[in-house]
């Protein structure tokens, strides 16, 4: 029975705690939390090192691999082998991040940015990624694909109704550099926004002949020629973004570090494969980047570990954290490179930005070095050598 202090209230002796807030111990330290054993006693709460409702995903996932083609460089790890820590970005300098030039590609590449799952960073990354590429020299275009226009904000991009739009590419035929517009502040960024006219696309584009090619015939039209292609989909897998895989060669998957951002993939998975056995046979996932990531936190680091050990060399170094910085920028037309470059949010993204372009560099490479061995004499190609006779 607890004594009474006179006013109604319990005394503070009653039930006196650590300064956790846990009930103290004998000894006066403050107690953890505990859980009843299978025997009555308490003993401490722990957390399991693995999801265990993530086993099903992970088979699923497995399933979803062997049967398509989409991850050609995708190495399976062993969930015993060590996963690389995500880059720490917050110490870099701040000398060579917006003045050294990365290399461009010798081909332009058009990167579908998908995930049916929203709130996962696709428009985020998107802009981002765009913006730091186009500071350190690249010609980048962004196609805002979603009907919400949020990659046109970001950009402070003009994008109210009755505004050209890529509305007018998909539906009248319009030609993309005619709706095209330089992004503010960033030179050598473009973009083509979306305004609440897409939202009715859809059903639009259903009884037209080639429904699904038209943005990619629209690209192919183009007469500029642009470093990086990025088409900012919407949180679905419609017309609008089945458009959207096939006009590109490759896809980038933004994942959330929260458990819901896994079940998902097996879903997008197989319908990248339906787009790419059907429609665009040179469809695939060259790059997953892990957003949101909270470093206090058991279950991002667990959720990242699982992409990480599934997708191997697909999932960027970098990984994008939590930022005030990033949520803001939208709010003020910018992106968060501009808003607050030495922010930890936009140095993770130039650094991602960084290794996408490093990684295009090594894949022209590999391309040459293929090239000039099949033209090699000896080759097949080329005939059998012929031996030289002795006296």
């Amino acid at each position: 029975m607890s004594s009474d202090t006179g006013l109604g209230w319990p005394s503070d002796n009653t039930n006196p705690s650590g300064p956790l807030g846990w009930p103290q111990a004998p000894n006066g330290e403050a107690a953890p939390p505990t859980t009843s054993g299978e025997d009555g006693t308490d003993a401490p709460a722990t957390t399991p090192d693995e999801l265990p409702m993530a086993s099903a995903i992970r088979a699923d996932l497995v399933d979803v691999s062997r049967e398509t083609a989409l991850l050609p460089d995708a190495v399976t790890v062993s969930r015993e082998t060590p996963q690389p820590a995500p880059t720490d970005v917050s110490r870099e300098t701040e000398s060579g991040i917006a003045t050294s030039s990365w290399p461009h590609p010798v081909e332009t590449r058009v990167i579908g940015v998908a995930n049916q799952k929203g709130g996962v960073g696709k428009t985020t990354s998107t802009v981002n990624l765009a913006a730091a590429l186009a500071q350190h020299g690249a010609k980048v275009l962004v196609v805002d694909l979603d009907p919400q226009g949020n990659a046109s904000t970001a950009f402070g991009v003009e994008h109210r109704a009755g505004t050209p739009s890529i509305y007018n590419v998909l539906v009248a035929g319009r030609e993309l550099a005619e709706v095209a517009v330089p992004v503010p502040e960033i030179p050598g960024l473009f973009c083509a926004p979306a305004t609440i006219d897409l939202a009715g696309a859809e059903i639009e584009l259903a009884s037209m002949v080639a429904r699904e090619s038209r943005l990619a015939r629209a690209l192919a039209q183009m007469d500029e020629r642009y470093d990086f292609v990025f088409v900012d989909c919407p949180p679905s897998l419609g017309l609008l973004t089945v458009n959207a895989l096939v006009a590109a060669q490759e896809v980038m998957i933004p994942i959330q570090c929260e458990f819901y951002a896994l079940e998902g993939l097996s879903q997008l998975l197989r319908t990248l494969e339906l787009v790419r056995s059907h429609l665009n046979p040179a469809l695939h996932v060259s790059t997953i980047l892990l957003t949101m990531y909270d470093g206090r936190t058991r279950l991002a680091e667990q959720v990242a570990q699982e992409v990480r050990t599934h997708f191997g060399k697909l999932v960027l170094r970098p990984t994008i954290p939590r930022s005030v910085r990033i949520s803001e920028a939208p709010g003020y037309g910018q992106t968060v490179l501009t808003y607050d470059p030495n922010s930890r949010g936009a140095r993770a993204y130039i650094e991602a930005a960084r290794e996408m372009a490093e990684r295009s560099a090594d894949q022209d490479r590999d391309s040459v070095k293929g090239t000039e061995s099949m033209d090699a004499p000896g080759t097949a190609e080329s005939g059998p050598v012929q031996e030289r006779s002795t006296p």
